[in-house]
């Protein structure tokens, strides 16, 4: 795939000869956010004439920083990044295509708990997935909501990775919060016990979408709503195929991966309700994550859902896809 190059006016309308180009930044590569991957290998933007290029952010601000300087027209992340951004009085970046409409997080026993609760975790360490800040968020709220002071938790929230379940393996922790394929691969090898989907545990909750600039919103109608078009066609399409298709598709992006392995991982997902199912971001997801984020302390104030979110693209895409 050629890559865009970048005008120096980065909000600049771009001019494009044949198809349109574009790059997208994600946080990190993973399988939470197979439905961009379905719209790049199943063919869904090359349908709507882009050609799309999907490069992986050096930090965790790259998201909200490859917009704001230009490197990308469009960046997958949590509605966190733009409230954070917001809360320090930066820019508004809008969210205009939800992806992900449940935590994608799993917390994992280190010894068999067949009659978990909650309570369980109070005295205990629970190594933090340490990537983002919304999973540990999402957690103390989970527990309040089950009466349990997340004082009485020791977090380890600074290792990653291979670090994390090393951790976790060598006996350092007692329970640990991780995604796919992580969480089925230590499942599968009898290595930990799954105890708890963080999805199901928070609910329903925009968790990840695409954000912008508004000039980029206002100036390039056509190239957002063929973005947005082409991701609620691969939404469609997830919607009435299993796992293990939807594994097929996006395998091009995860080569290390095997397959088996990557089906049940994404299976898992498909039948929690993880991925949306159209690109709309409601209102009610919105307050209820501005609360999530608000008594963990993440941000101070709230923000409106109007400054923070755009609906027109999306709405207007759903209701005329044939």
């Amino acid at each position: 795939m050629r890559n865009l190059k970048v005008a120096e006016d980065a909000d600049a309308p771009l001019l494009y000869s044949g198809a349109m180009r574009l790059t997208v930044m994600e946080p990190f590569r993973s399988i939470f956010y197979a439905p961009q991957f379905v719209a790049l290998h199943g063919g869904h933007f090359a349908a709507e004439g882009l050609e799309v290029t999907v490069r992986t952010s050096a930090g965790p601000t790259g998201t909200t920083r490859a917009l704001i300087e230009g490197a990308a027209q469009f960046s997958l992340g949590g509605i966190m990044r733009s409230l954070d951004l917001a809360d320090r009085g930066g820019r508004f970046l809008p969210h205009f295509a939800e992806v992900n409409s449940r935590n994608g997080f799993f917390l994992l026993a280190r010894e068999p708990r067949p009659g978990f609760t909650w309570a369980d975790l109070a005295g205990r360490t629970v190594i933090s997935f340490a990537g983002a800040p919304t999973p540990w968020q999402c957690m103390l709220t989970v527990l309040r909501r089950h009466g349990v002071d997340p004082a009485r938790v020791t977090f380890v929230r600074n290792l990653h990775g291979d670090d994390a379940v090393k951790a976790l393996c060598e006996g350092r922790g007692d329970f640990l919060e991780t995604g796919q394929p992580t969480a089925e691969a230590l499942i599968d090898a009898g290595a930990a016990h799954l105890v708890a989907s963080m999805g199901e545990a928070t609910g329903p909750v925009p968790f990840s979408s695409y954000m912008t600039t508004w000039d980029r919103l206002r100036r390039e109608p056509e190239l957002c709503e063929r973005f947005t078009r082409a991701v609620y066609r691969a939404q469609r399409w997830m919607a009435a195929h299993d796992g293990k298709a939807i594994s097929e598709v996006i395998a091009p992006s995860f080569p290390e991966i095997p397959a088996d392995l990557r089906a049940r991982a994404v299976e898992r997902y498909r039948r929690q309700g993880t991925w949306a199912a159209d690109p709309i971001c409601r209102q009610p997801g919105y307050e209820y994550l501005v609360d999530i984020l608000l008594s963990g302390g993440f941000i101070r104030r709230r923000h409106r859902y109007a400054d923070l979110v755009d609906t027109e693209i999306a709405s207007r895409v759903v209701a005329t896809t044939a």
